[in-house]
């Protein structure tokens, strides 16, 4: 397929497009696909020509798209990249867990060794030894990413919930929740990782209630999307150690204000949403919109293709 990239020209994405057999253009009116590397709907074009069969955009979410319009159940196909971006969000999604576990963000603001009697009374280790059991990791939303990060953790022996939509089983899952029966695990948990992607059934699905349920020594993760969570009552919580700590590769509002009381948490550590930052997404983009462009060759639903009635 002829496909045409904008706003932004991503080299290496477009190597990975033309190895696999489909051919760049330089003008829309030419192509079949319009690959489109902005997160903005404002760099949207204001009309696709006709000859556009689909867009295959560059980042896997589309909520802004589906609210700015320009994804609807009427209009032309669109394809995300769920999944590409699996290896480094998961890399992150495991540092951030290490370093709020055992503590880095409260010595590095001390910037002395007088904490360290606090910090190591209040640091959890995820191997099971020091406390005798083994810990209970729950995952919720298993796609992709979900997956790499069950793979990364799995040395670390730790008893692994899966929570997705249907309860289909998850490969290094011990076990697997349809989120529709998940309610009790948020009272068990000792870790709670978060991949979701926004909807309207996820957004603030981590609110005060759920946080007065967990265990006051649990920690939070998330690496799906800023607005899972509510912001303010995840404040209270770390501010009345209702939890031991949150990990936040994304926050609601993002950017998150300077002065924003989060950042002068210690037991809450944050990362600017770089797990998968333009510099990072144009190295995997390409094979997905490879994959995508083939199965709409052969008549096929794309691997990657954005259900707008889902929101993903």
């Amino acid at each position: 397929m002829k496909f045409f990239m904008g706003p932004h020209i991503w080299d290496e994405t477009v190597e990975d497009i033309v190895a696999a057999g489909h051919e760049r253009v330089d003008d829309l009116s030419q192509a079949d696909v319009f690959v489109f590397t902005s997160s903005n709907p404002e760099d949207f074009p204001d009309k696709l020509p006709d000859n556009i069969q689909f867009v295959q955009h560059c980042f896997t979410g589309v909520e802004g798209l589906i609210d700015a319009g320009l994804i609807t159940e009427d209009g032309i196909p669109w394809a995300n990249t769920a999944g590409a971006f699996a290896t480094p969000v998961a890399e992150m999604g495991l540092m951030l867990l290490l370093a709020q576990a055992h503590r880095q963000k409260e010595v590095t603001r001390a910037a002395s060794f007088d904490v360290a009697g606090h910090a190591d009374r209040t640091q959890q280790w995820l191997y099971s030894n020091l406390h005798r059991g083994k810990k209970k990791l729950v995952i919720f939303g298993a796609g992709g990413i979900g997956k790499e990060f069950i793979r990364l953790i799995e040395p670390f022996d730790m008893e692994v919930i899966a929570v997705n939509r249907s309860g289909r089983e998850v490969e290094g899952a011990d076990q697997t929740v349809k989120m529709a029966d998940a309610d009790a695990l948020w009272e068990t948990a000792d870790i709670v990782v978060l991949v979701l992607p926004l909807t309207a059934e996820t957004e603030g699905i981590v609110d005060a209630e759920k946080l007065t349920a967990m265990k006051d020594s649990a920690i939070l993760v998330n690496i799906g999307r800023g607005k899972l969570i509510n912001t303010d009552d995840l404040v209270e919580a770390l501010k009345n150690d209702e939890i031991a700590g949150a990990a936040l590769e994304v926050t609601d509002p993002e950017p998150l204000p300077d002065d924003h009381p989060l950042w002068a948490m210690d037991n809450c550590t944050i990362s600017p949403h770089i797990g998968a930052s333009f510099r990072v997404a144009r190295l995997h983009v390409g094979k997905t919109a490879a994959a995508n462009m083939d199965a709409f060759e052969r008549g096929e639903e794309m691997p990657t293709q954005v259900d707008p009635s889902a929101g993903y």
